[in-house]
């Protein structure tokens, strides 16, 4: 696999080495380039499935600077917001639904906080430049094509516009297939949640370092039935209440008050204002 994904990545992306179909151009009709059987190969190996309709994957390529430098007496080409939309209400769906499963025990303040790790723009811009997409976009003339190639914020949008295009052309079961690919099973997912769940730890580790007192947590109210109760729990440090948690667990209320612990010591840490002169 490695082999052919070098050998189908060294060539052209588009029709003749005219049209630079990664550099933006279009030939002298001002016609979208037509993608040739080596990209089309390129995109079904990202894929693992053929792909049917073709023009979706040229637009989840199609960087908005093309419009900018579009002849205006021709069909003004999409670019990829649109598909990045769509793509980024897939990819919530599809990673919440992974979540969900593999970590049955966690609550929604978990599993929202373990999607945020994956589905953000530095997340997203590094799975696109494992797959070469900044090679393979269509960028005006007039705008900074490395810089944008690069661009975290452009590599973000066509990875997301790729996972809209992939679903409306193969369904949802082709675009989890993607997922599962190039996200999930490039992700220590473990460790991930180990990290979201050791606020408890981080919280203590400060006290130390600044001298302080190891923090208390204090159940301070139990909602719903017996059988469905809900604790609340707060955590304080030298009388100061740091964060304040709410879970069906008592160890999940603890974390997630910690976690709001630390939040505040890094915005508005109430013990450095009282050091201060």
């Amino acid at each position: 696999m490695s082999h052919l994904w070098h050998k189908l990545t060294s060539l052209n992306f588009l029709r003749g080495e005219q049209m630079g179909m990664g550099n933006g151009h279009r030939n002298s009709s001002g016609e979208p380039p037509i993608l040739e059987e080596e990209a089309l190969a390129w995109l079904e190996a990202l894929t693992g499935r053929p792909c049917r309709r073709v023009t979706l994957y040229r637009t989840a390529l199609t960087h908005r600077s093309v419009l900018h430098d579009h002849p205006p007496d021709t069909e003004q080409p999409e670019s990829n917001q649109r598909l990045e939309f769509l793509g980024d209400a897939v990819l919530d769906l599809l990673i919440s639904e992974h979540l969900f499963k593999m970590f049955p025990s966690s609550d929604e303040g978990h599993l929202s906080n373990n999607r945020s790790k994956i589905v953000n723009r530095k997340s997203l811009a590094a799975f696109a430049l494992r797959l070469g997409l900044g090679e393979h976009l269509f960028i005006g003339d007039s705008a900074d094509r490395q810089r944008i190639r690069t661009s975290e914020s452009a590599l973000a949008d066509a990875f997301e516009a790729m996972v809209g295009a992939i679903y409306l052309d193969q369904g949802i079961s082709g675009a989890e297939q993607f997922i599962m690919t190039h996200v999930i099973a490039t992700l220590d997912l473990p460790r991930i949640v180990e990290e979201e769940h050791n606020h408890k730890s981080r919280l203590i580790e400060y006290a130390q370092s600044n001298h302080l007192p190891a923090p208390l947590y204090c159940i301070v109210g139990e909602e719903g039935a017996e059988h469905e109760k809900t604790f609340v729990i707060e955590v304080s440090c030298q009388g100061v209440v740091l964060g304040r948690g709410r879970a069906p667990r008592k160890k999940d209320a603890e974390q997630i008050a910690a976690r709001e612990a630390i939040t505040m010591l890094e915005t508005s840490n109430p013990f450095e204002a009282s050091r201060e002169p």
